[in-house]
């Protein structure tokens, strides 16, 4: 059996954290008049709802998603909830809106991961950060300079993350990419705390579990799984705007997500409780920090708590991913 309430350990850290999470993206990126006011009400309601771990990051609405979060949680008793923010991306002071200048530069120097942690505990107005994360030294993001970008993270940012951690200064260090493989050769590589993988140890996305979460599960690193509905699909199921990884979801994936509805349906379950369920399973992974945007869609979330998973219907969902491999 699979739930969705209560906390996982994370790793061998000595954090805990509640099995679904707050994902920081969408509030950062709000437009609008409203803005502040649906971000505070989303915030307060995954509270309500019991969630409280929270994850944020400079490049989240470009210091708008930290400072959002802070504008809550800052009423809340520390002790209470976890917060994890992110280092390589500088927000650009240069930029107000008004200019051509780049929003935010990469910089995963030692120098430049200080200012990013002091920025971010500025914008939030906490009196710290419990979990820091290395953001996105994937392939995906850098192409070609990856390499650079990789190297300029072990180097630098990871030397001070582990220099601030050895203090007590922070509780915990990893990465916060969308790639398994660069979590794994990162780790190989040094110590590291915890891994956020986004989109990437899903109902639709098993590779990690081969290797990667045995790896984990070894090494005692705590996972953190974000994008668990891969953008869209696993909470919206196979209508007609469908989205898979920012796109819309091809006719393969329809398909794929259509037998899963088939299997959800025959147990009474909703396809969007076993996609936030599915990556509780393995032992290394913590928590699973759905994207949110506002109190609508943290209570449509919240539909999902009471729901249990017979392993029956896990033998049934495994055999159907099986069938892509």
């Amino acid at each position: 059996m699979t739930d969705l309430i209560g906390t996982k350990k994370l790793g061998r850290c000595g954090l805990s954290l509640t099995k679904i999470g707050f994902g920081g993206g969408p509030v950062g990126w709000l437009n609008g008049e409203l803005k502040d006011l649906v971000a505070n009400a989303a915030i307060e309601a995954a509270w309500d709802a019991g969630i409280r771990y929270f994850d944020t990051a400079p490049y989240y609405g470009y210091g708008n998603g930290e400072q959002r979060l802070g504008d809550v949680l800052r009423g809340k008793p520390r002790t209470d909830f976890i917060v994890s923010s992110k280092v390589g991306r500088l927000i650009n002071s240069c930029n107000n809106g008004t200019t051509n200048a780049e929003p935010f530069v990469y910089d995963y120097s030692r120098d430049g991961t200080l200012r990013s942690i002091e920025a971010s505990i500025t914008r939030l107005g906490l009196d710290r950060i419990d979990i820091v994360l290395i953001h996105d030294i994937d392939r995906w993001t850098h192409g070609a300079q990856q390499p650079k970008q990789f190297s300029a993270a072990l180097d630098g940012a990871y030397q001070v993350l582990s220099d601030l951690r050895a203090q007590g200064i922070i509780t915990a260090i990893g990465l916060g990419v969308n790639e398994w493989q660069v979590c794994h050769e990162f780790a190989k590589r040094v110590p590291i705390d915890c891994c956020l993988l986004a989109g990437r140890l899903t109902l639709l996305e098993i590779e990690a579990a081969e290797t990667f979460v045995p790896f984990c599960e070894t090494e005692g690193i705590g996972l953190i799984i974000g994008g668990p509905f891969n953008s869209g699909i696993l909470a919206t199921g196979t209508v007609a705007e469908a989205q898979y990884d920012y796109a819309p979801a091809p006719a393969r994936i329809m398909a794929r997500v259509r037998r899963l509805e088939e299997i959800c349906e025959r147990y009474g379950l909703r396809l969007s409780a076993a996609a936030l369920a599915y990556p509780l399973q393995f032992s290394p992974v913590s928590s699973v920090i759905p994207g949110l945007a506002n109190a609508t869609e943290v209570c449509a979330l919240r539909e999902n708590f009471g729901n249990s998973f017979p392993s029956e219907f896990w033998a049934e969902i495994t055999a159907e991913q099986m069938k892509e491999c």
